[in-house]
C-alpha cells in the first residue's frame, strides 16, 4: 500500500489538516527531549505554506 505525500498534493489556496503524533518522551526533569521529532515536521508545514496552502 502506498500513501500520498505532501509532494503528491497541490495545496495552493487549500487548507491542510496535518496530524502529527509528537508523543515526546520526558527526561528526568520532566522536560521533553523529543526535539528531533518536532524539527522533522517543520519541512512539511513550510512546504505546504510556501506553496500557497495553509495549515490548520
Amino acid at each position: 500500500m502506498s500513501f500520498k505525500t505532501i509532494d503528491d498534493c497541490h495545496p495552493s489556496g487549500k487548507r491542510a489538516l496535518i496530524r502529527v503524533d509528537f508523543n515526546v518522551p520526558l527526561n528526568s526533569e520532566s522536560r521533553g527531549n523529543g526535539c528531533p521529532r518536532i524539527k522533522a515536521d517543520i519541512p512539511t508545514h513550510s512546504e505546504n505554506s510556501s506553496d500557497g496552502g495553509s495549515v490548520i
